[in-house]
């Protein structure tokens, strides 16, 4: 059930560009699953990154304390843009997607 939790974020994203997501820029706010922390081992935005990347989006993310982590995660991409502030990853996209209760 969690699973299907997480993917719900890509699902509305999805059907929002009626799954026509190739060329978009897709902005996300918190990539850590928890507040004040790097931890992204079990984050909704992993699948969401994931997800988004299978249908040839390109992300612009922006989280306070889980940049690092994500660059060690997924490495150097052409599709992956971590800016310094939540105002860069919403410059020029197509959606923003605020990953966090939080």
């Amino acid at each position: 059930m969690n699973y299907h939790q997480k993917q719900r974020l890509f699902h509305k994203v999805y059907d929002y560009f009626d799954g026509d997501l190739a060329g978009k820029t897709i902005a996300i706010w918190v990539l850590a699953f928890k507040p004040r922390t790097d931890d992204m081992r079990e984050a909704p935005s992993r699948i969401l990154l994931e997800a988004l990347w299978n249908h040839g989006a390109r992300v612009q993310a922006y989280d306070p304390r889980a940049m690092e982590e994500c660059q060690r995660i997924y490495g150097d991409r052409d599709d992956l843009a971590l800016v310094g502030t939540k105002e860069a990853a919403v410059k020029e996209v197509d959606a923003l997607v605020i990953c966090s209760e939080w």
